[in-house]
């Protein structure tokens, strides 16, 4: 099979009922990823407490006054999305993820942490979650069934029969790469600063200030990075959404 293909499969594919008709699989790619990230808006009300918290951290040492502000940062989000009756859906991840982060800083708390320990816990889950969801999607393309193919399957109505063509198998491998970059950056670079933080090898004020500014930085310029080198990839094949077997 070539590399490329100039135009959609000849012959129209019969799709299940009520599933919706794309020609490739770079369209359908393109589709859930907006979906799964909400747009623009999605992800500014995903970023948006998180970016308060740090702020706040940094500028006043109070970790009670930033989480509530992130807290209500989130909520109010939240109240315009019910009053406009759209999708609730960022507005709540944002306080899931600003949740376990506060239950970790009580955790801290009850162990006897200083308020440093505390704030060092807050950071823990964001470092935890990285690294699982680059172990998640790294093994998936290890063993050639890479976690972007089922984003193909949710659409076309057949969960794995896009494995059963290698191009399909090839693109989605390396769309689901570059959604392990910046987890694993994120790690590799914020990890040993946690690190250091908690054994003493970084004074804490350093390593929570430090922290705090890659967690902005690495952020969503990281995330919009790999999206737009993602975008490079999609544009530069037609692939028929609909699988043909490997010869």
């Amino acid at each position: 099979m070539s590399e490329q293909h100039s135009e959609p499969s000849a012959a129209p594919q019969e799709h299940p009922p009520g599933a919706p008709s794309v020609d490739t699989v770079e369209a359908v790619v393109r589709s859930q990823l907006a979906k799964a990230l909400g747009g623009r808006r999605g992800m500014l009300e995903a970023a948006v407490p998180t970016i308060l918290f740090t702020v706040l951290w940094l500028g006043t040492r109070e970790l009670r006054i930033a989480l509530l502000s992130g807290v209500a940062a989130a909520v109010v989000l939240l109240v315009v999305r019910l009053v406009q009756r759209s999708t609730v859906q960022f507005c709540v991840n944002a306080l899931v993820g600003i949740g376990i982060g506060w239950l970790f800083v009580t955790m801290s708390a009850r162990g006897g942490g200083s308020a440093d320990d505390q704030a060092l816990a807050y950071f823990l889950p964001g470092i935890i979650y990285n690294g699982a969801y680059t172990v998640v999607l790294a093994f998936s393309c290890l063993i050639g069934w890479p976690l972007v193919g089922f984003m193909v399957g949710s659409v076309t109505g057949d969960a794995t029969a896009w494995h059963e063509d290698r191009q399909i198998v090839r693109l989605t491998t390396v769309l689901t790469w570059l959604l392990v970059l910046p987890c694993l950056v994120r790690v590799a670079i914020q990890g040993p600063v946690w690190l250091a933080g908690s054994s003493g090898s970084l004074a804490a004020d350093t390593a929570i200030a430090t922290l705090g500014i890659l967690k902005i930085a690495l952020g969503w310029p990281l995330q919009l990075a790999a999206l737009a080198a993602m975008a490079w990839v999609l544009g530069r094949n037609r692939t028929p959404a609909e699988s043909t077997p490997a010869g």
